[in-house]
């Protein structure tokens, strides 16, 4: 048994490559991925998102906004709380910080950041964050406003093992994704080689960032399998052991998540 614990079933395209929404988990299903944590980038995206993927036992769900989305609509916090209670969900985020793409947004990207970290620690609900080229502030503003107490995940990781050692200290959990499968991650790969199987989660990010075979395809939830595959041969142990590690880890995390 695997969890996808990040994607994006409300971007699959269900015009050429899916049915629908239950296709495309009969297709996880029956790759050995029982079940799905459905992200939202931003709270516009959120009722859409969940009306697509409510009725599903095996998908959780999670709300927030994304460090790339800031920009485009003002932060309302109330109705962020709102849609963060609802019993689907799981977990706040994703959310986060993106120098790469938008360092020029970088002060309104912490203002929102930080008024999401308060709502995870509040409703006691982890954190699902994006980091890129943001190592330093990421840190200081999950130490800074205690998300240790909440704890979460640096997803779709692709920083330093420095940065993913200063996470676990606050009790965060590691994501691999489709990335860890390319010929140009050799650095990535060492990283996840020391990270400790029980702190990692694995994931698709789908539709994006699809493993290799499938680089340059549409990602989706199936190819979670191609994943775990890969990190068991970076880490020398049996899929059996990934699937089994992996999966303890997200309900760990995500308690809110029932098997």
């Amino acid at each position: 048994m695997l969890v996808d614990s990040h994607c994006h079933l409300d971007r699959l395209d269900y015009q050429n490559n899916h049915k629908n929404v239950a296709d495309a988990l009969a297709k996880a299903k029956s790759a050995g991925v029982d079940y799905c944590l459905a992200v939202a980038i931003s709270p516009e995206k959120f009722p859409s998102m969940l009306e697509k993927v409510e009725q599903f036992e095996q998908v959780f769900a999670s709300c927030g906004m994304h460090p790339l989305y800031v920009q485009d609509q003002p932060f309302d916090s109330a109705q962020m709380e709102a849609y963060i209670q609802h019993p689907k969900v799981v977990a706040v985020g994703e959310t986060g910080l993106d120098y790469f793409y938008a360092k020029e947004h970088k002060v309104l990207q912490q203002r929102v950041f930080v008024e999401q970290i308060k709502l995870a620690v509040k409703h006691n609900k982890p954190l699902i964050i994006h980091t890129r080229d943001a190592r330093e502030d990421t840190l200081e503003l999950l130490k800074e406003h205690q998300a240790d107490s909440c704890k979460g995940v640096l997803h779709c990781f692709t920083e330093s093992l420095e940065m993913a050692e200063a996470a676990m200290e606050m009790g965060f959990y590691i994501s691999a994704s489709g990335i860890i499968s390319f010929n140009s991650a050799k650095e990535l790969q060492q990283t996840f080689k020391q990270i400790p199987l029980e702190r990692i989660l694995v994931e698709t990010d789908s539709p994006y960032l699809a493993p290799v075979p499938y680089r340059g395809k549409e990602n989706q939830p199936a190819y979670t399998r191609k994943v775990a595959e890969c990190l068991a041969e970076i880490k020398g142990i049996s899929l059996q052991q990934v699937a089994e590690q992996t999966t303890q880890n997200f309900f760990d995390l995500f308690s809110l998540a029932k098997p």
